[in-house]
């Protein structure tokens, strides 16, 4: 199942531990690593980035769940690893590309207090006993959630509900004296524009999953060679 993983440590050190300990897993094959990066929260409350050039596997491929997920929790200092990891450059966050949900979030930010750290990372596993034993041995707590599926429809209600209010700015339109005219197209435009910015937005996020799936079975496959390789 993949999910998104965050782990707060007390310090750095445990920290790095701990991502040894999440590297060693994926070696093992106990579960797959497709990003990761540590986030430090300073004193003051602000964040940095720890090994920002160190952000796994695949993170590029991965988009924008976990270079999201860096970017929220670490405020601006995350937001050029975000972009690196997918993340579209200098834009806000999207929570809906975190795919995973507010109060999960919200459990995060509260754990990753002040000189916490916390190590965040995007991966595969089928159970979870491998990874909490060893990130508990290290000191961590451990904060998981499973993404959830990209869906192929936008809300369809939402959509209905324009598109019948759409339909009655048309109607007022055809009927209109010439000098409501104009400010009905204006709004019949404005709303149209609405209704199909939410249909490229699904149909994006339709194309980035398929990305995503695609780029995770190179990745899974170039494992098992390697492990066969070793093997022989």
């Amino acid at each position: 199942m993949d999910r998104m993983l965050v782990v707060v440590f007390d310090n750095e050190t445990t920290a790095y531990e701990g991502k040894q300990a999440l590297q060693q897993l994926d070696t093992e094959g106990s579960i797959s690593v497709y990003g990761y990066a540590v986030v430090a929260k300073k004193a003051d409350g602000s964040a940095t980035v720890k090994q920002g050039d160190d952000v796994g596997p695949i993170a590029t491929a991965l988009g924008t769940s976990f270079g999201s997920l860096v970017g929220l929790l670490a405020g601006p200092a995350g937001m050029a690893l975000g972009a690196a990891a997918g993340m579209a450059a200098g834009s806000t966050v999207d929570l809906d590309n975190i795919r995973v949900g507010s109060d999960f979030i919200d459990d995060v930010q509260k754990a990753l207090s002040p000189s916490k750290v916390a190590l965040v990372a995007e991966i595969e596993e089928d159970w979870t006993t491998p990874v909490d034993t060893r990130m508990e041995a290290a000191g961590g707590t451990v904060y998981r959630r499973a993404l959830s599926e990209v869906q192929d429809k936008v809300n369809e209600e939402d959509v209905a509900a324009m598109k019948a209010d759409l339909a009655q700015l048309k109607a007022e339109h055809a009927k209109a004296k010439a000098d409501r005219k104009a400010k009905l197209q204006a709004k019949i435009t404005e709303l149209d524009s609405k209704i199909q910015g939410q249909l490229q937005r699904a149909k994006d996020r339709r194309g980035e999953a398929q990305r995503k799936a695609q780029e995770r079975v190179k990745v899974l496959k170039a494992k098992a060679d390697a492990l066969k390789a070793k093997a022989s």
